[in-house]
């Protein structure tokens, strides 16, 4: 996102919620001995591993994303306007020939992401884009303070990426995926809403979807959690960092800091095995907490006594 200053802390207060809102089925999760990370990670360069433990209290985390309608109620409430529309643009995914072929030629890296303007969480993929239909769906283009906001608001606040791959594997198993180890594929093995086909020119979406599900789509995991995998992106509490003592990782460290960048977990409807293997419970991702896409949302957690 662009540099444009964050909203002071008297700001923040003077938009304080004017109302409060309620949690939605939260999940009491047992604490204690636990780990994060993974000793065979597919994406080193990501920080995915080594495993390292931890020792968590009790939480609670929502079953599932927060989704338009109770993002909705929250700005109805609350007056609140997200960064992306203090903006006035955000990143949207086109896969289109034509967009890709043109941002190919003007030199981009990643051709299938656009900057639009008129982008929010009300219009997702541009201003002529809705969310008729897609009540159920995850709030997308909302930003890590944003997703602050909303979770301060029903009393709660963003889980840790520990406390997120704790819940998402349920417990201490080791497991690759919220359902298991069996990897997804397009015809049989279709456990998340992740990219189906050839990326990024060819989505058959056989999950049934081409953007979002519905948040509680899916089986739940074994502690009842939906959608962990795939679907959205989901903002974590913690800072980006990679544990080694690699040149490589303390620079990308040095970056992560310089942007204050957070970590997201579980990937999103654009992962393949062949581009973006992230729908992993150890995979993740950086952004700056001012960012925002068509595919990033996030979850609530609760402190629990």
């Amino acid at each position: 996102m662009a540099d444009t200053p964050a909203p002071s802390a008297e700001k923040l207060r003077q938009a304080a919620p004017i109302s409060s809102g309620t949690a939605l089925d939260p999940i009491r999760v047992p604490g204690g001995r636990s780990f994060v990370g993974t000793n065979s990670p597919e994406i080193p360069v990501d920080g995915e591993g080594p495993e390292r433990p931890v020792t968590l209290r009790d939480f609670a985390l929502e079953a599932t994303t927060v989704t338009n309608a109770r993002f909705a109620d929250f700005v109805a409430a609350t007056g609140y306007v997200t960064e992306a529309e203090r903006y006035g643009w955000s990143a949207v995914f086109h896969s289109d020939r034509e967009s890709l072929d043109a941002a190919t030629r003007a030199g981009s890296q990643l051709p299938w992401w656009h900057k639009v303007d008129g982008v929010s969480w009300r219009h997702p993929e541009g201003p002529d884009s809705s969310l008729e239909g897609r009540e159920d769906h995850p709030v997308v283009q909302v930003s890590w303070r944003d997703a602050n906001a909303f979770a301060q608001w029903v009393g709660g606040r963003l889980p840790t990426e520990a406390e997120w791959e704790h819940a998402a594997r349920g417990g201490t198993e080791r497991r690759r995926f919220p359902w298991g180890d069996e990897e997804p594929n397009d015809h049989d093995a279709i456990f998340c809403n992740i990219w189906q086909g050839r990326f990024p020119d060819l989505n058959t979406a056989r999950d049934g979807f081409v953007r979002t599900a519905p948040a509680r789509s899916f089986e739940s995991n074994p502690l009842g959690f939906y959608s962990m995998s795939g679907n959205v992106w989901e903002w974590t509490h913690d800072a980006f960092r990679v544990r080694s003592v690699s040149r490589a990782a303390k620079q990308r460290n040095a970056y992560a800091l310089q942007h204050s960048e957070k970590v997201l977990k579980g990937g999103s409807f654009l992962c393949h095995v062949s581009y973006c293997y992230r729908y992993r419970i150890a995979a993740r991702m950086a952004m700056t907490p001012d960012s925002a896409g068509s595919n990033t949302g996030f979850r609530v957690a609760y402190d629990v006594q």
